[in-house]
Formats: C-alpha cells, sequence, structure tokens
C-alpha cells in the first residue's frame, strides 16, 4: 500500500518522468530545420551626372528556403533552394530577370565535436540522470517500506502496552478494593487506602496516555498509507521471533549495490562522459566543408528554372577550416576541473561504500543483540510476577504495606513493557538490516519497473 499510494513515493516517481522528456527534447537535435524566407524591396535613389539629375527605381523579390539537418559524426547538411527576381529602369543589358540556385552544404568537424559522444552529450547526460533520479527513486521507496514496517509495528508496541495498562488498572483497583474492607475490619490503618488510591489515580493517567498513543499512532498509518477511512487499523502480521542469521559477507556484497551508491556512480558516469568531452575540446576546431550548387538566370522564371536543370552553371567548392584560440586557457581548465571533479565523486563514492560496510556490521550486532535481549526480557517478566505474588501474599500477612505492592507491580508492567520493547526492537533491528543491505524491497515484493515513469511522461499531454 505504501509503495502504491504514499504521497512522497508517488510525487518522487515524476523526477525520472521528467527526464524522459529531457531526453526527447535533447533528441530534437536531429529533428530537420525548415526555414523559409520572403523579401520585398522596392527602392528609389538619385544618380546624378554632368548635365542632369534622375531617379533609379528598382524593386526586387526573394523567396529562398532551406532544410538542413545534424548527424551523429556532428555533421550538418543543408540543401537551400533560392530564388530572387530584381527589376530596375536602369541601362544595363538585363534589368529584369530572375536568378535561382539549388545548392547543397556539408561541413563535417574533424577534431573538436566530432563524434556521437560530443554530438549527444546532452542526450546522454538527461539518461544518465534519469538513471540516477530512477535509484533515488528506489532509495525514497527503500526508506519508505522501512518507515512503514516500523510504524506498523509500533502500533502493535502500543496496543500491547495499552493492555498492560488496562491490567495494571484493574489489578491496582482490585488492590483498593480489598484495602478498603481491610481499612474497615481494623486490619490496617486508613493510610493504606490513600496509597491504593494514589496507585489507581497514576494508572489511570497511565492508560490515558496510552489510549492517545495509539490513536496517533494509528494516524501516522493512516498518513502513510494514504488510508482515507476511519476505520481502525487492526494488527495481523506479528514481530519474529525465530532467530535470524544474516551472512556477513553477502549481506555486505548486497550493501554495495544499494540504491544510493549507485545513484552516486551515475553521476560520476556524467562527469566521465563531460571529461572526455572537454578533452576534446582541447583540440583544434577543423572542419572539412564541402558546396555545389546549380544556377540558373533569365527573364521568365520557367527558362530559368530550365537553365538549372540542363546545369549550365554549376559551382562547387571544398576547403578546411580551422579556429584554435592560442593558449586555449578555457578548454585546458574546464578539462582540469572535471577531472578534479571525477576524483571528487570517486572518494565520495568510497566513503559512501566504506560507510555502508559498517552499517551493515552494526546492523548485524543489532540483530543478535535484540535477539537477546528477548530472552532477558521474557526472564525479567517472569521474575517480576513471581515477586508480585510474594509481595502481594506478605501484604495478606501484613509483613509488606500497600505502597510496595503497588511499587512492585509498577515493576511488573515495566517487565512487561520490556518484553513487547523487545520483540518489537528485534524485528526492527532485522528491518534495518535489510534496509542497509537493500534487499528490503526485493523481501517485501516491491519492484520499481522504468516504464512507470515513461506512462507518466506519455499520458502526459
Amino acid at each position: 500500500m505504501a509503495a502504491e499510494k504514499n504521497l512522497d513515493v508517488r510525487a518522487e516517481l515524476y523526477n525520472p518522468a521528467q527526464f524522459e522528456a529531457e531526453i526527447n527534447r535533447n533528441k530534437a537535435i536531429y529533428d530537420p530545420l525548415l526555414n523559409i524566407q520572403i523579401n520585398y524591396n522596392d527602392t528609389t535613389s538619385p544618380v546624378s551626372d554632368t548635365t542632369t539629375t534622375f531617379s533609379s527605381r528598382g524593386h526586387s523579390f526573394q523567396l529562398n528556403t532551406s532544410i538542413s539537418q545534424l548527424f551523429w559524426t556532428g555533421a550538418t547538411a543543408s540543401l537551400g533552394f533560392n530564388n530572387n527576381y530584381s527589376s530596375a529602369n536602369s541601362f544595363t543589358i538585363l534589368n529584369d530577370f530572375w536568378q535561382s540556385s539549388l545548392g547543397v552544404t556539408l561541413s563535417q568537424p574533424l577534431l573538436k565535436n566530432a563524434g556521437r559522444e560530443n554530438t549527444e552529450i546532452n542526450i546522454l547526460i538527461s539518461r544518465f540522470s534519469k538513471f540516477a533520479s530512477l535509484e533515488h527513486f528506489k532509495n525514497v521507496l527503500l526508506n519508505t517500506i522501512t518507515q512503514v514496517r516500523i510504524e506498523y509495528f509500533k502500533l502493535y508496541s502500543l496496543r500491547e502496552q495499552l493492555e498492560v495498562r488496562k491490567v495494571s488498572l484493574a489489578l491496582a483497583r482490585k488492590i483498593l478494593s480489598e484495602t478498603k474492607a481491610r481499612v474497615a475490619a481494623g486490619v490496617l490503618p486508613a493510610m493504606e487506602i490513600l496509597n491504593a488510591e494514589f496507585g489507581v489515580t497514576s494508572r489511570e493517567k497511565d492508560l490515558i496516555d496510552a489510549e492517545k498513543s495509539v490513536s496517533d499512532q494509528v494516524d501516522v498509518l493512516r498518513l502513510l498509507l494514504q488510508i482515507n477511512s476511519k476505520d481502525d487499523i487492526i494488527i495481523i502480521d506479528l514481530p519474529r521471533k525465530e532467530l535470524y542469521q544474516p551472512d556477513q559477507g553477502e549481506a555486505i556484497q548486497h550493501a554495495l549495490s544499494r540504491p544510493d551508491i549507485k545513484e552516486l556512480k551515475r553521476s560520476l558516469d556524467i562527469s566521465e562522459l563531460q571529461t572526455r568531452v572537454f578533452n576534446n575540446n582541447l583540440k583544434p576546431d577543423l572542419s572539412f566543408n564541402i558546396t555545389g550548387s546549380l544556377v540558373g538566370q533569365d527573364r521568365t522564371y520557367d527558362r530559368d528554372l530550365d537553365r538549372i536543370g540542363r546545369i549550365d552553371y554549376p559551382a562547387w567548392s571544398v576547403g578546411l577550416v580551422l579556429n584554435y584560440p592560442l593558449g586555449n586557457h578555457a578548454a585546458e581548465n574546464d578539462y582540469r576541473k572535471s577531472r578534479l571533479k571525477n576524483a571528487q565523486a570517486a572518494l565520495q563514492i568510497q566513503s559512501l561504500e566504506q560507510s555502508a560496510i559498517n552499517d551493515v556490521l552494526n546492523s548485524i550486532r543489532a540483530v543478535t543483540s535484540a535477539y537477546k535481549q528477548i530472552e532477558v526480557a521474557d526472564r525479567g517478566r517472569a521474575f517480576a510476577e513471581e515477586r508480585l505474588r510474594a509481595f502481594m501474599r506478605r501484604n495478606a500477612v501484613g509483613l509488606a504495606t500497600t505502597k510496595d505492592v503497588m511499587d512492585v507491580e509498577n515493576d511488573l508492567v515495566t517487565a512487561k513493557n520490556n518484553q513487547i520493547t523487545a520483540a518489537v526492537a528485534y524485528d526492527n533491528a532485522i528491518t534495518r538490516h535489510m534496509q542497509v543491505t537493500g534487499v528490503l524491497l526485493e523481501k517485501e515484493g516491491v519492484r520499481v519497473v522504468e516504464g512507470d515513469a515513461d506512462k507518466l511522461y506519455t499520458n502526459t499531454r
């Protein structure tokens, strides 16, 4: 229920969905780019000679279209079709004509910015970021499942302690009734009634506090599990009591694959990718360019296009373009900073792995210690029950006061609560162990599927 309904878990799933949108946005670099340009110009300008001044008037019309495409090699190719019509009242031989051209241009970087990794760096970063966000989502889910188990058994503990308080209050009222009868018979002094009444009053307060704690804990679980109903939550699963013996080597191996460690490794993947790109940027910017075009020109548009089709005026060019900043300090320092960031991330991963190993060792000791505490708590309750029976017998023959009996009974309440706490603490220790080893989701049958985040992206319009 927590995996499916908890609001924090559901909100966290939107992060990988957003990165899916970012991946597809960055893939748009491969979308063909269409450009259309239309211009009309009408100009009038003065022209003077030695005898007179007259006006020169002309107008022109342009319709240019092109489509360009980026390739994974870093190359950019474009196909352009340009049309230009000019008309002027000049004395040139051709002053009213169409001129069109159809051309192809290709520019391929040879050193800097060449290759798929350099071209698709933003796509790859978005993809690694999505994987990292999925690991973060798993970690949030892991912590939430851990919290649910602990809060669930906390409710069990509070309910059991509530029952202990009820039994304690019932016994205190019984002792008060017997004390009043014995005082009335003259066996005990009246002072004993005050001791008994104080014991009843203090236990009534404890019962009220216990009832409030149970109600508060039910609300905590309702919030975690998003239960809108006001019905009570009934505890079905009980804390385990059987011996749990984790394998240290296997536990450490699992812990080193925890989601938080994987998330940090994904960040290192991004940093290493950027380092390779920054290293490429140290190279000179050398590009190979090739262009080819067909040109037509005539008074009519049809004959203008006909000249293009007959390849009357072909043109082509091949060349190299070199750009290199002297010193290249910007690229060099970007590369150095990235290398430093890699080294920092590697140390952070190493530190987190060592912490994970330490968490495993601590959790194993906690499981072992908690299991031993159960046996100690059981013996403590048995001794407390026997001690109360002994003091009640002594009280019956006047060898123990009512206050003594109340104090011993209070010790029994503590022993019972210790027994309940020990049972819950043992189960919680096992839960913590499964959390620090990262196997809790698998043990609880919770599986994270990347497609769940993709569905959020797909269904958003």
